[in-house]
């Protein structure tokens, strides 16, 4: 085993959990609302619908997850068969973080829309490269050693997820202007997050010759893999699949 390569690849979750601790877990969703909540009419036109400050955040998520479930088996099919692991992995990696570094832009209730947009590229972004840095693990580590290996990537990311957000509550709470506090803090979990993937998992994770699947075969291995699962799905775990339809 290339522990080199290992170490780039436990270091993608340092890098990514602060997307997930500060932005996604701790103050995204509070100040969307907030700034919402500012405007002179509190609810959100969006189309036909009236959307509730609380609700926003929430009906961003959901746009990114449904997004994620329409094309991440794709992406799942590009990880398998084909050679672009590290590509995608950066690339995704890199347009999320972006994403999230601009969050710091939205000021005012009139950039909401701006940032609601912003975070669903971002959480897209977010687990669409997941995908590709898990398929990377068969790569690295024979079976017996996945799962150790698969441990110290989570516990290196609640370590680093958790640290940057340790240190954005200390600036939330000593800074005077909280809204600033709270921009700041999320462009500093973009940054995190693009200088971690950069100088780790962009400078030693190793791309391996495979052989490189048709884009027929790929689409058609998808389709018959997201039938199967479907249908495994609703026939074995009927309770979790309207769990997943709920959610």
């Amino acid at each position: 085993m290339n522990q080199r390569e290992i170490s780039g690849w436990v270091m993608y979750d340092w890098a990514n959990s602060a997307f997930a601790t500060t932005v996604v877990t701790a103050f995204l969703g509070p100040y969307l609302a907030a700034l919402i909540a500012e405007r002179p009419f509190a609810l959100l036109p969006l189309g036909p619908f009236q959307i509730e400050p609380e609700a926003f955040y929430p009906f961003c998520v959901t746009v990114s997850v449904m997004l994620q479930f329409v094309f991440l088996p794709l992406l799942g099919a590009l990880a398998d068969f084909t050679n672009l692991k590290k590509r995608f992995l950066i690339g995704f990696a890199t347009v999320g973080a972006l994403a999230t570094c601009l969050l710091g832009l939205v000021s005012s209730g009139e950039w909401v829309l701006f940032g609601g947009l912003l975070f669903i590229l971002a959480n897209f972004a977010f687990g669409a490269a997941v995908v590709f840095y898990n398929a990377y693990l068969p790569e690295l580590a024979p079976p017996e050693a996945q799962d150790r290996i698969s441990s110290r990537g989570f516990a290196f990311g609640y370590v680093g997820g958790g640290l940057l957000l340790a240190l954005n509550l200390v600036l939330f709470q000593v800074l005077a202007d909280t809204a600033v506090a709270v921009r700041i803090s999320l462009t500093s979990a973009g940054l995190w997050w693009l200088l971690f993937t950069w100088w780790f998992p962009k400078r030693r994770l190793v791309v391996r010759e495979t052989a490189v699947s048709s884009p027929n075969h790929l689409l058609r291995h998808t389709l018959k893999q997201f039938s199967q699962t479907l249908r495994q799905m609703t026939s074995r775990y009927p309770r979790a699949f309207k769990f997943l339809l709920a959610y």
